[in-house]
């Protein structure tokens, strides 16, 4: 079987090679340019279905796309890319296939969106196990469709499906071959499984491989922090770490506090207790699957002599919603998943003593209390050897054009330079 799904804009099931041909062929009109005002148009309708209250109250996740995508902040993505002189030519790159991951079932709309504003026609492939926000993602969009101008609504459905298919070389093989490029998210596995499908020789990967993030906290900002402040900083830490049960890359799997080591040890307590506190209030519930990973991670850890105590906690009826891990060194800092709401906590005199424990491996740095001259330094003094991104708790999960040390937009689009 050769044929796909067609998810966005619905369809019948069409073969590879028919939508290969179609995506490639010049839509009505003409071809799509960067920034193309018809992209603009849907995008910004397809934000509101995302803003709606309803929407954004069942998946919260869905209101942050809808703000990436308003008019707004879509002309302001754009003029970043404003060419240097009249001598620099922008033009789209070509035909992009999107391979995301299923544990994160939004973030295809991310790269999808950035491509589309950057005139390519683009085919991404939707797992069959998404469900939840993705499925309300497809039908925004098609509902979206419905809402532009007919000229609009020709173009969107001759360059632009999300599709679904079994797992098929075939398949891959045709979209992988036809595109310009690849875009391929989940991990490694991932991202070795879809390389074995050659590209044409001018085509290349963009490749996000498997990482892991990690948070810093300042003890002395924490000391004469207020309540409320501290209060924001723990649902701010709730949104980063708990959407997508911490399995999105960019969530914190250790927490590091840096100052003194006694005034760390009470930070923290108080921190977790605010933690937990935060989980009741929105009635988080551990499953009792979870429950059992967690357990079976921390007394893995234990045993590896990667840490020297347990604890944990929770409020109402979940006793079970924050696991803690104290580590018994900074560079034991685990890397892997452990179960959703399990972090290993640290403490540090400064910011120094972490930068030989990062590795290429690690993405994003959420922090609370620290000021932008002191994560200068930080940045400087990791030297390229890590960390791709820092922000402040609560924004660990919002998207960028800039992410794992790429700027898509420019990615997405090609260079031609004219000289006389």
């Amino acid at each position: 079987m050769t044929t796909v799904t067609q998810r966005f804009p619905e369809a019948e099931p069409v073969d590879v090679g028919e939508l290969v041909e179609r995506l490639r062929a010049e839509p009505d009109g003409g071809r799509l340019t960067v920034g193309d005002p018809r992209i603009i148009d849907f995008l910004t309708k397809f934000s509101r279905k995302l803003l709606a209250p309803a929407t954004a109250r069942r998946y919260p996740e869905l209101a942050s796309l809808g703000f990436f995508l308003r008019k707004a902040e879509i002309h302001k993505a754009l003029a970043g890319l404003a060419d240097g002189d009249a001598s620099t030519l922008r033009f789209p790159r070509g035909l992009v296939f999107h391979v995301p991951p299923a544990n994160v079932d939004t973030i295809f709309v991310y790269s999808w969106a950035l491509s589309a504003l950057a005139g390519n026609p683009n085919v991404v492939r939707v797992s069959s196990r998404s469900a939840g926000a993705a499925e309300e993602v497809l039908a925004a969009l098609n509902a979206a469709l419905s809402e532009v101008d007919a000229d609009t609504a020709r173009v969107i459905t001759q360059t632009q499906r999300m599709v679904t298919y079994d797992r098929s070389d075939e398949i891959s093989t045709a979209l992988s071959g036809a595109c310009d490029l690849r875009v391929i998210w989940g991990g490694d596995g991932s991202v070795n499984a879809l390389r074995r499908y050659p590209l044409s020789p001018h085509a290349r990967d963009i490749t996000f491989s498997d990482r892991s993030s990690f948070a810093i906290a300042s003890v002395a900002a924490w000391q004469r922090s207020s309540q409320a402040e501290r209060r924001l900083a723990a649902e701010g830490f709730y949104n980063d770490s708990y959407w997508f049960d911490q399995a999105a890359c960019s969530s914190p799997r250790a927490v590091f506090w840096v100052g003194d080591e006694a005034g760390a040890t009470e930070a923290g307590t108080q921190f977790r207790e605010l933690l937990a506190q935060v989980l009741a209030d929105k009635q988080h519930v551990t499953e009792p699957a979870m429950a059992v990973q967690k357990r079976v991670s921390a007394y893995g850890a234990a045993v590896d002599g990667l840490i020297t105590k347990i604890s944990f906690d929770g409020a109402g009826t979940d006793t079970n919603g924050v696991a803690t891990l104290e580590l018994a060194e900074p560079a034991s800092m685990p890397r892997e998943w452990l179960g959703a709401g399990t972090f290993a906590h640290g403490s540090v005199r400064s910011l120094d003593e972490l930068v030989p424990i990062v590795v290429r491996k690690d993405q994003t740095v959420s922090q609370f209390g620290f000021d932008h001259a002191e994560l200068v330094d930080f940045a400087k003094a990791l030297a390229g050897r890590g960390v791709d991104r820092i922000v402040p708790f609560g924004e660990a999960l919002s998207f960028a054009a800039v992410w794992d040390g790429y700027d898509l937009l420019g990615e997405f689009t090609r260079l031609v330079t004219v000289a006389t």
